[in-house]
């Protein structure tokens, strides 16, 4: 079973329940997502991959994406399909990357992080490239893998499925997270480690995430009571 089934499964019976609320401080937005609509991006994203690049167990996708909630239905595709998620380019079968990034992979997909979804603007999409949300929307809402993902199979750097599963729990249990909290977190998801520390290690929990990206020290203590959340990553940042 993929990881991201594995993540997802303990909240499926709660669909419209909140999932992931995202605040970018720099846009001045804010963004919820239920169990449902980060389901129907995760398979939108993983039908996309198994579609338009071949997306097979095992094969590299590089995510080099802030902290957002597109990102997140980047993640959760990948995982769905058995992608193993780099944070490198070279070599990958397709890299997501922001507005300006640069790729060297096998194929580029944008992605144009507007807050309200929208793809990138007419004319915007550089040479050789693919506008993620635009092409991506089309994609069916419902995923099946086409192959059995292991847990052998590498899902995150040179991780597989069980010892990312493994070590987000640990984490999670560590900082005592469980599926009632809601927690605020400023870690960007940049590298393995952030996305470790700062995705996988509350959605392991099937906490509420309430992510804040180019937070503003100023807002946060007035985010942590609108969003009444019970604990912060980093720890520390309480």
């Amino acid at each position: 079973m993929s990881l991201t089934e594995l993540l997802l499964r303990p909240v499926l019976g709660s669909p419209a329940k909140p999932l992931i609320t995202h605040y970018d401080d720099k846009q001045g937005s804010r963004v919820e997502l239920s169990v449902a609509t980060t389901v129907n991006w995760a398979a939108k994203t993983a039908n996309w991959l198994v579609d338009e690049f071949d997306v097979e167990p095992g094969d590299e996708v590089a995510v080099v994406l802030p902290s957002h909630w597109q990102t997140a239905g980047v993640l959760l595709g990948a995982w769905w399909c058995g992608a193993r998620v780099v944070t490198e380019t070279a070599g990958a079968r397709v890299a997501f990357v922001a507005p300006g990034g640069a790729s060297d992979a096998a194929a580029t997909a944008v992605v144009s992080l507007h807050p309200m979804g929208l793809g990138l603007p007419a004319g915007s999409v550089p040479d050789g490239a693919m506008d993620y949300l635009t092409e991506a929307r089309l994609s069916g809402d419902q995923f099946s893998p086409l192959f059995p993902v292991p847990g052998d199979t590498p899902a995150l750097g040179s991780s597989t499925v069980d010892e990312v599963l493994a070590e987000a729990r640990s984490r999670a249990s560590d900082l005592g997270l469980s599926a009632d909290d809601r927690v605020l977190s400023t870690v960007e998801w940049a590298g393995v480690e952030g996305i470790l520390a700062g995705f996988l290690t509350p959605l392991a929990a099937g906490a509420h995430l309430v992510q804040v990206t180019d937070a503003d020290p100023a807002k946060l203590a007035s985010r942590r009571e609108a969003e009444r959340t019970t604990a912060d990553l980093p720890p520390e940042a309480r």
